[in-house]
């Protein structure tokens, strides 16, 4: 579940995407101005969706540090058009640069190539695991590891919904693929058993399971 930080001064247009990019699935941080924003940059982001035209500070400003502080990726969502203006996003280091009005399934196509672009749902790291799913490499510290590509699309589901209990039913749904190829209980639990021990030592723990109701990804988000 990618986290976007949502930095808005209009209260509508500020709580109207929240709920629609909440109900796409992404987790959201909101800030009306560039003092919240900054304090927010504190917790895992994946992408900053910025507003020019802030009451306490200038959005090409706030840009400029946001970069210097995180090598996150920065769209623009503003109301300025001029080709200058956006020239000078780029300049500051923004991904993109939207202009409002906007088309709401555009916008979302284009949040999702940026995060893409950014390997955001590609490769994971929190320092210790290290797992690239487009290559299918992954490193416990400097150690290379293998897992099979039903345990790959575990890993991945686990820690794209990083923080939320999965039932064994929804990973069982969320395993069986468009060729109907299908993974049952007694194959969920091998799976998440061999999991673990390849990734799991007695001070580091990455599954948690949730007696009677399922598991959770305990790792940091990706």
């Amino acid at each position: 579940m990618p986290t976007i930080l949502l930095i808005e001064d209009d209260t509508a247009l500020r709580n109207g995407l929240a709920f629609d990019l909440s109900a796409e699935g992404y987790h959201i941080l909101s800030a009306e101005n560039g003092k919240t924003a900054i304090t927010l940059l504190e917790q895992p982001i994946d992408l900053v969706l910025l507003d020019i035209n802030l009451p306490d500070t200038h959005g090409f400003q706030l840009c400029c540090e946001i970069k210097t502080q995180k090598n996150i990726p920065v769209v623009f969502l503003t109301c300025r058009d001029l080709e200058s203006d956006e020239l000078r996003g780029f300049d500051c280091g923004a991904d993109d640069y939207v202009t409002k009005p906007f088309s709401m399934p555009l916008l979302r196509k284009r949040i999702a190539a940026v995060l893409k672009r950014n390997g955001t749902n590609n490769v994971y790291s929190d320092g210790f695991l290290k797992i690239d799913f487009e290559k299918h490499t992954a490193y416990v510290g400097e150690k290379g590891i293998s897992f099979t590509p039903t345990e790959y699309k575990l890993l991945q589901i686990f820690i794209l919904n990083s923080g939320s209990v999965l039932t064994r039913r929804i990973l069982l749904e969320k395993l069986w693929d468009n060729e109907n190829n299908f993974v049952d209980e007694h194959t969920l639990t091998v799976n998440i058993n061999r999991i673990r021990s390849k990734i799991e030592a007695d001070n580091r723990k990455y599954i948690k399971t949730v007696y009677g109701i399922g598991y959770i990804w305990n790792g940091e988000k990706p």
